[in-house]
């Protein structure tokens, strides 16, 4: 049974999951907007993504080197945490906007877009 279990599974071990959301985080991080997610994997990258975020308002060491172990990228990391307080210094959270477009063609499942505001 899974009561009050929170975790995402989208239909997945927990190492390509793991990675699946590692690499959409970094890919959201740089290009600022993903399209090609499900509904349901937008909304767990928008969880990790607010995470990075949130660390990288933060500023600290510990928090860039939490960063620097989640997303693959270095000057990635670098860059985020320099322009992360003057673009989202006064926002309590809420850094990413879903968008949800047409279903897939081939089983209906509903699609959206995923940016950061």
């Amino acid at each position: 049974m899974r009561h009050q279990c929170r975790v995402p599974l989208l239909g997945r071990p927990a190492d390509q999951r793991k990675a699946l959301l590692r690499g959409l985080t970094t890919q959201l991080i740089r290009e600022g907007r993903v399209t090609t997610t499900t509904k349901a994997r937008a909304k767990a990258l928008r969880d990790e993504t607010e995470r990075m975020i949130t660390l990288a308002k933060a500023g600290t060491l510990a928090a860039r080197r939490r960063a620097m172990g989640y997303i693959f990228d270095k000057q990635l990391v670098h860059s985020l945490f320099d322009k992360a307080q003057e673009r989202y210094g006064d926002r309590q959270g809420g850094y990413t906007r879903i968008i949800r477009t047409v279903p897939r063609r081939g089983d209906n499942a509903e699609m959206a877009i995923i940016e950061l505001v």
